[in-house]
């Protein structure tokens, strides 16, 4: 399968991919209006895309005895169709698992009409490079690969530079997502692909939410064969970005609107990195081993109205001591990064989740 022509130029431009959160009430049961809700939020925010099933979906979707995985990619899909968008719009759906399970996931996205997996190497720890490179192959046969470089912190492992240089040359391999929050491994997964016969056919997109803008603006140059080749990350898939999203969708103009004037406005752009940063510490709690990640992101879709609450399938998963302080510290200390108005002014004040059009 191939990508189509619209979301593949889109893909390549660069956009705002939210990775989708997942709708619960206090009983830990599926909220679907509210999923629904924030299905809609994110289209009308002007993102380019949503990646569903992925870690900030939660993974315990996957759990037999929950058995939420296909109703997750169903109903974004449904929402998505709902809309009758004029624009391209791009569905990725998390993959997972050893490679019968990868594949199978990918067989159910494409069956929900979605463009491309973003196929996780986490859990996989005992297996060797080559035989991951071997899953990746396989479930490339099947759909439009986005790579997924995870940090090791959240289940990821660390990977060769060889390895992404051999990943990069697989056929279907469309674009890639770094989230190694390390600047080193970063340089490994762009240095591979600028050497790679395929560079100019794989996106790279940022998943290091402590380095978000930075990484927009940088370009990277290497010498391969006696030229230069440059590249550089167009868009984002973040977990960051499923929260504040019109704002997102406005930094990463602003970002490429510097990058075509000469750097114009760059000083400013530089601090913003620091702010985005501060204020992805106080969603992610890094300070606790990223134990709130996904509740940080629920608390702020709370306090926003779409979402009842911060609960997690996994009952254990909650806010850190502290967090909902450091919350409070970065919504007074950086108001122009939220955009808590665009989003009273989309509420409907008897139906929180249904007003987004």
């Amino acid at each position: 399968m191939a990508l189509r022509p619209e979301i593949h130029e889109l893909l390549h431009a660069g956009t705002v991919i939210p990775a989708h959160p997942l709708a619960l009430n206090a009983d830990r049961q599926f909220d679907e209006a509210r999923q629904r809700g924030l299905t809609r939020y994110y289209i009308a925010s002007g993102a380019g895309g949503v990646a569903v099933g992925v870690h900030t979906t939660q993974f315990e979707i996957r759990d037999p005895k929950i058995n939420l995985y296909e109703t997750v990619l169903k109903t974004a899909a449904d929402e998505i169709e709902r809309a009758q968008l004029d624009r391209p719009f791009i569905k990725v759906a998390g993959i997972v698992g050893p490679t019968e399970q990868a594949v199978s996931e990918a067989k159910l996205a494409l069956k929900y009409g979605y463009d491309l997996g973003l196929l996780s190497m986490g859990g996989l720890q005992g297996w060797t490079e080559e035989a991951i490179l071997d899953r990746v192959r396989a479930v490339a046969e099947v759909i439009p690969v986005f790579g997924f470089y995870l940090q090791p912190s959240v289940g990821g492992r660390i990977f060769s530079y060889d390895f992404w240089k051999a990943f990069a040359e697989i056929p279907n391999i469309q674009a890639i997502k770094v989230a190694s929050f390390n600047r080193y491994q970063t340089l490994d997964v762009v240095r591979a692909v600028c050497h790679s016969s395929r560079r100019d056919e794989i996106a790279l997109y940022t998943g290091n939410d402590d380095n978000i803008v930075v990484d927009l603006l940088t370009t990277y140059r290497f010498t391969v064969d006696g030229k230069i080749v440059e590249k550089g990350f167009v868009g984002g898939l973040l977990g960051h970005w499923a929260v504040w999203t019109k704002k997102a969708v406005e930094l990463l103009a602003e970002i490429k609107a510097c990058l075509n004037n000469g750097n114009e406005g760059l000083a400013e752009l530089l601090t913003r990195n620091v702010e985005v940063t501060d204020s992805n510490a106080a969603f992610f709690d890094p300070s606790h081993n990223f134990h709130g990640c996904i509740a940080g992101l629920h608390e702020v879709l709370r306090r926003q109205g779409l979402l009842e609450g911060t609960w997690c399938l996994n009952p254990a998963e909650d806010l850190s001591p502290g967090q909902r302080e450091e919350i409070d510290r970065v919504y007074a200390m950086y108001p122009h990064l939220n955009d808590d108005e665009f989003v009273r002014e989309h509420l409907s004040s008897t139906n929180l989740t249904l007003s987004f059009s």
